[in-house]
């Protein structure tokens, strides 16, 4: 049977990215098919679905910042769209209390999933999907309770759990770089979701501060990509639950329509309190239309009231089939987001606020002559060498963290995103003799080189590549330099072994065969 699990999933998957849809939305549809041929889920897979989502909100927790989840943003929108939505689909849907304020959560894992794809996950709307996200499980974890059994006194001893930092660094920085670092990483993982399941909160929740643990240790982002490809793998098996859990019988077209239907102003309210709250509109545009969607905790309160006999047994294959369509609905609509913002730009700025917004980006640069767009490793490296040559250069990125890493060392760096096409469209690029773009995302390098071209800019364009199938796609966009990461590595180092070669003995030494 795993074959057969396996197998459908990479087809459908493969199948939908053929045709310009996540793979995600393949897998959901995996689930669906198979459960219509009468194929049904198991424990085995139950719990390979289970460890992909603990290994998400992980991963997750390695990346998050508590501090982001403190922004007025995050819990007054959060809080006030959970408001909001709990009386429009108690009206609607004329569902339990319970079950409508469970509708009001966004599914975490697919929002997480499609921001790691695009590599958003850092970026300041993505930061502020993932703490509304994380706000809406807290509130989930308290509905729990109230529909299974309550927590466990004992649940106040984990409030103890950051005095276990400094141990669980030690042993983080001991762990060396592989497979020992990748097996204490899982072991934190599960002994997180177990601690918080055994006092009858959400493992789910105990993954996640677990990673929040080590969450500003450098070997965090180290066993982030370390575990990347396991969590892929488990992740598959979740979507493909969602369809296969509870199949496709005694559905209501109506019912699944108007939950459909209701996802419109879930999202337009989302829309409004991030522009109520002084945020940019291509801000509140890509974070509303992640968030529009429904959560896979919608399903597991229904599980509890139905057992409990507070809701109609035949509610539930509604219910996941409502769940499924809104994750196949969303993960394509929110992968052209960028594009879709560019089209409805003109309209959507007359509703900002006329206010300074704590996502503004740069319309200058001041005496810069270099800008580096992107700055982790390779554009930290960037800046380093050309201050020391004497350039003037300017770093601009999306993620806060890495901008108040750089000023701590003095560096001259702005809040931009490379995707936004307003920051190149205000930029004044006067000045400037080259610019480098250092970054890992094919889409966001194209949008910056685009944008700097239309907006006339003549200087040089140079442009790290990671697959040699970009290179005629940036090329043709307008980049006049590109970057071999890897391969370019390896030639460096040969050239300064050869360096050192010729430094040690001398010209005359011989670097190939007589």
């Amino acid at each position: 049977m795993e074959a057969v699990w396996v197998f459908s999933a990479f087809f459908l998957g493969f199948l939908a990215q053929r045709l310009g849809l996540p793979p995600l939305v393949g897998y959901l549809g995996a689930g669906f098919g198979l459960s219509f041929l009468g194929v049904k889920t198991s424990p085995f897979l139950h719990q390979v679905a289970e460890t992909g989502v603990l290994l998400l909100l992980y991963t997750v927790g390695l990346k998050l910042r508590v501090r982001s989840l403190l922004d007025r943003a995050v819990y007054g929108v959060g809080g006030l769209h959970l408001l909001f939505f709990f009386g429009l689909a108690l009206l609607f849907l004329q569902v339990s209390p319970a079950l409508a304020l469970a509708l009001g959560f966004s599914s975490t894992v697919l929002v997480v999933k499609i921001l790691e794809d695009k590599r958003e996950l850092l970026a300041f709307h993505g930061r502020l999907a993932v703490g509304i996200l994380v706000l809406q499980d807290l509130v989930a974890v308290g509905l729990l309770s109230l529909t299974d059994r309550p927590p466990s006194p004992w649940a106040l001893l984990l409030l103890l759990l950051p005095l276990l930092r400094p141990l669980v660094r030690y042993f983080l920085g001991k762990s060396g770089h592989e497979e020992l670092l990748l097996l204490f990483g899982l072991a934190m993982a599960f002994l997180g979701a177990e601690a918080f399941r055994s006092v009858g909160l959400s493992p789910e929740l105990g993954a996640l501060a677990m990673g929040v643990l080590l969450a500003d240790d450098e070997r965090g982002s180290e066993l982030g990509k370390l575990l990347w490809g396991i969590k892929e793998a488990f992740l598959v098996a979740f979507f493909l639950e969602v369809g296969l859990r509870q199949g496709l019988e005694g559905l209501s077209p109506a019912l699944i329509g108007l939950g459909l239907l209701l996802l419109l102003p879930k999202g337009a309210l989302f829309f409004a309190l991030f522009l109520l709250f002084g945020l940019r509109a291509r801000t509140a545009f890509l974070g509303s239309l992640y968030l529009t969607n429904y959560s896979e905790f919608a399903l597991i309160v229904a599980a509890g009231l139905s057992q409990r006999g507070a809701i109609p047994e035949g509610l539930l294959p509604n219910l996941a089939l409502l769940v499924a369509l809104s994750m196949a609905l969303s993960a394509p609509l929110a992968r052209l987001g960028h594009g879709l913002y560019a089209r409805l730009e003109p309209w959507l700025v007359r509703l900002e606020r006329k206010e300074r917004h704590p996502d503004e980006e740069p319309k200058s640069l001041g005496a810069a002559d270099w800008l580096i767009v992107g700055m982790g490793r390779t554009g930290g490296a960037a800046y380093k060498f050309l201050e020391r040559a004497g350039a003037r250069p300017v770093g601009l990125d999306a993620d806060p963290a890495k901008l108040e890493r750089h000023r701590a060392k003095g560096r001259r760096v702005l809040y931009g995103d490379a995707e936004d096409p307003e920051l190149w469209e205000q930029l004044r690029t006067e000045g400037l003799k080259g610019v480098i773009l250092a970054l890992p995302d094919l889409e966001a390098k194209l949008r910056a080189v685009q944008g700097l071209r239309r907006r006339g800019y003549r200087g040089l364009i140079a442009a790290t590549s990671f697959h040699l199938e970009e290179d005629p796609v940036l090329e043709a966009a307008g980049a006049d330099l590109l970057f071999h990461p890897f391969a370019e590595a390896g030639e460096r180092l040969a050239e300064r072994a050869l360096e050192a070669i010729m430094g040690r003995y001398g010209r005359s030494q011989q670097v190939g065969p007589d």
